[in-house]
């Protein structure tokens, strides 16, 4: 592997991996090091908004995901207690017209293995599995990067490295930042179950969001629809780190005992549900310095209530690509990459913060948010998001 052109990326999440592909296609080499022996999504479903999609469909991996993508067509937010609609936000034809690009919604583990096989098939992309970045070194020639596997330490060389692994990111802490991320209060419980389970209501091809006292239910259908993706958050004081805590649904119960039978039902399904309690971090990341930048989760983690995580994170892998492309200086070319990325993302995280607080009211509060929505209507609610899907990467 080239070592003028190569650039090291810590971490093979989605992040990393559309980086990898992202900095292929500018005209680099990519060495993704991958702490985990073998790549499993830990999640479920993920929302892949115009502004995500349109960076995939750049990436050429517009016809591999098709088949496996389900189009929404509308945003159905709801009344957990009586299952009355509020407001339905387009999707659809009315938000691919809009913003020239789709929105989807997939199972994580899919989007993974297009990616996954894209890579694998790039020439110039190497992804080292089992392999933990564990610090690095600055000089004239580009960066050393120390790295843990089976067999020991070892050193990669590169002309930059980029941080993609995650919230608690190691070169987070390098970078200077040795702070904690923030506990949000909440919890989120995940369960995917066949749509051959559900009652019609849950199988249709929106996402559902389900508003009630500390607490709210979003569904959507993956895998063309063959199963329904199923995410419950509450609000609680268990803050264990980790992404898959098996959980049980007799402590979920209580938590929507107040919603429509439908939604009781609908949590009494799986089988099996895994919890994650929900961290971010107060918008501003560490300051970097020579060849060195973060990218994803470890630049930025949010909370999920604005379904933009995972979109960030692709946007930031396009934004970086062409900013090295066009900037032969790398550390130059990286502040000008964190410059253009950081009022963005601070925005979707404060808009994340918002939205865990607003779905989560009840009572006179909770009816004023209601009223608002309806009186705006589904048009005017998803033009106040043309900042967050209409984003382009130029």
């Amino acid at each position: 592997m080239a070592r003028s052109r190569t650039i090291v990326i810590a971490g093979a999440g989605i992040g990393g991996l559309t980086a990898a592909l992202a900095l292929s296609r500018a005209g680099f080499r990519a060495l993704i090091l991958e702490q985990a022996r073998r790549l499993e999504e830990a999640g479920a479903g993920i929302q892949l908004s115009p502004n995500a999609t349109r960076v995939l469909f750049e990436l050429g991996l517009a016809e591999k995901l098709r088949p496996l993508a389900v189009a929404t067509q509308a945003l159905r937010v709801v009344k957990g207690a009586s299952g009355s609609d509020i407001v339905r936000m387009p999707h659809g034809a009315v938000a691919e017209q809009r913003y020239g690009a789709p929105y989807w919604v997939i199972h994580r583990a899919d989007l993974q293995a297009v990616l996954a096989t894209a890579i694998a098939e790039d020439p110039d992309i190497t992804l080292r599995l089992g392999t933990r970045v564990e610090d690095f070194a600055v000089h004239q020639h580009g960066i050393t990067v120390e790295a843990r596997d089976a067999q020991g330490l070892r050193d990669e060389q590169g002309v930059a490295l980029i941080g993609a692994d995650g919230l608690w990111s190691t070169l987070r802490a390098r970078l200077g930042d040795r702070s904690a991320p923030q506990f949000g209060q909440r919890t989120a419980w995940r369960a995917v179950i066949p749509a051959s389970q559900a009652i019609e209501e849950f199988r249709e091809p929106v996402t559902g969001l389900w508003l009630g006292r500390d607490a709210h239910l979003v569904h959507y259908p993956v895998r063309s629809g063959s199963e329904v993706n199923i995410v419950a958050i509450v609000r609680d004081d268990w803050h264990q780190a980790g992404w898959s805590t098996p959980a049980r649904a007799s402590e979920l119960a209580p938590r929507f005992a107040r919603f429509a039978p439908q939604v009781r039902a609908l949590i009494a399904l799986p089988q099996r549900w895994q919890k994650w309690a929900l961290f971010d971090r107060a918008p501003g990341r560490p300051q970097a310095r020579d060849a060195v930048t973060l990218l994803g989760d470890a630049a930025h983690p949010m909370l999920p209530f604005l379904a933009q995580g995972g979109a960030m994170a692709i946007e930031d892998a396009a934004v970086l690509a062409r900013c090295l492309e066009r900037d032969e200086d790398v550390a130059r070319a990286l502040r000008a990459y964190e410059s253009a990325r950081r009022h963005r993302v601070a925005r979707a995280q404060r808009a994340a913060r918002v939205n865990s607080r607003r779905f989560h009211l009840a009572g006179p509060l909770g009816m004023v948010r209601n009223a608002a929505l309806a009186a705006l209507g589904g048009e005017k609610l998803l033009r106040r998001y043309d900042w967050l899907y209409g984003w382009r990467p130029e």
